[in-house]
């Protein structure tokens, strides 16, 4: 009787290829501890390094690493075998007739976002990222709500959208006067208390004034109103806040904004009033879109008045943007201005946004929906082209 022995349980398995860690989305802490962790530089010259490489990445905008002049030959070659600066994916870029860019960003596979420049927003431009591959909120006015939350965009993820943006408008190194990105607004897909590890990581990295240096009193962070998260972000971001507000009674705001329901308004006016370093030159933003016959009303625009008493504001005006499907329709014009003049009269500024990029989609709450849509229809040409 012969006897076979089966080794192949006991072998050691071929451990799978890790990708390469890439430095552009750590925070300074975090690539002096890659250097250490990847054995190319030693614990003690780790926070030189890093500063040097730090400033090449993030005021210079390399993708290269031999374009690190005052780094020796030999450690810029063990830091490219480690590591890697590579941009993600540009699968398509739009310019508006009014100069809005939306890139669509593919960071691996299936996770797309879109990005949206806007110009003559702030001192001189605005940035317009996202925080996730979707969204959970479901806010019945916004087409974005109505795709489902794919996963959270990490802190590279989220500082390579600025990074994209910066390489198309051509501002590297990062300039200290005629910025046309000055601001960054986290009013793109998703909310960003949701994911705030990464989106205050990827502030770090770009309030940083050896780096991107866009200051955080230019980085506003949106939310519907996850209110124990409000004053969390202020503490640890220190950036101005945005308020997705668009009802000022709870029924109303439980159908446009369902986080309502979890958060209501008392409880979410209550954490807008303990954020941290509120006063005149720091405001909260409140967004309201306006939409026919439902939030417009002069009545309403007195509850709202009421509603943030106390606070130091300004609200900001959204003409609804229509998609495919929505049942909402856009204020008249005559009673989106008789709104503003009765906040006006309250003393609080009230600008009417103009809506930018709506022929690219690029406009409030228009993100990656109508990518997808046209996506989806090509493949099924393919498919019908192939069986054909």
């Amino acid at each position: 009787m012969s006897i076979t022995l089966d080794l192949s349980r006991t072998a050691n398995p071929v451990p799978a290829a890790t990708a390469p860690v890439n430095l552009s989305g750590l925070t300074r802490a975090g690539l002096r501890q890659a250097l250490i962790d990847a054995g190319v530089c030693p614990a003690e010259k780790a926070r030189m390094r890093a500063t040097q490489i730090w400033r090449w990445i993030h005021h210079y905008g390399v993708t290269d690493f031999d374009q690190m002049s005052d780094i020796g030959k030999e450690l810029r070659l063990a830091l490219a075998e480690a590591f890697t600066l590579n941009r993600p994916e540009i699968v398509e870029r739009l310019v508006s007739r009014d100069g809005t860019r939306k890139w669509l960003i593919r960071m691996g596979p299936g996770i797309e976002v879109e990005t949206v420049y806007i110009p003559d927003v702030g001192r001189s431009g605005a940035l317009c990222v996202s925080s996730q591959v979707g969204c959970t909120l479901n806010c019945t006015f916004c087409h974005t709500g109505t795709q489902k939350l794919v996963r959270n965009l990490t802190a590279a993820e989220i500082v390579a959208q600025v990074q994209v943006a910066r390489d198309d408008l051509e501002e590297w190194p990062s300039p200290k006067e005629d910025r046309r990105l000055s601001n960054i607004v986290f009013m793109g897909m998703g909310e960003p208390l949701y994911n705030l590890d990464n989106v205050s990581d990827a502030i770090d990295i770009i309030a940083d004034n050896e780096g991107i240096a866009i200051s955080r009193r230019r980085i506003t962070v949106s939310t519907s109103g996850v209110v124990p998260k409000i004053p969390e972000l202020g503490e640890r971001t220190g950036t101005m806040l945005a308020i997705s507000l668009h009802a000022t009674n709870d029924p109303l705001r439980d159908v446009l904004v369902p986080l309502n329901k979890k958060y209501p308004l008392d409880e979410l006016m209550a954490a807008i009033r303990a954020y941290p370093g509120l006063g005149n030159s720091k405001r909260v933003t409140f967004e309201y879109v306006m939409l026919k016959g439902v939030n417009d009303s002069p009545d309403e625009a007195r509850a709202l008045c009421k509603l943030i008493a106390g606070i130091p504001a300004k609200v900001n005006l959204i003409p609804f943007n229509p998609w495919p499907g929505t049942d909402y329709e856009c204020s008249d014009w005559a009673a989106i201005e008789r709104f503003a003049a009765i906040l006006n009269k309250a003393g609080y500024a009230s600008p009417i946004r103009t809506p930018r990029g709506r022929d690219i989609l690029a406009a409030c709450g228009q993100l990656k929906s109508e990518s997808e849509k046209k996506r989806a229809s090509a493949v099924r040409k393919e498919a019908q082209d192939a069986a054909a």
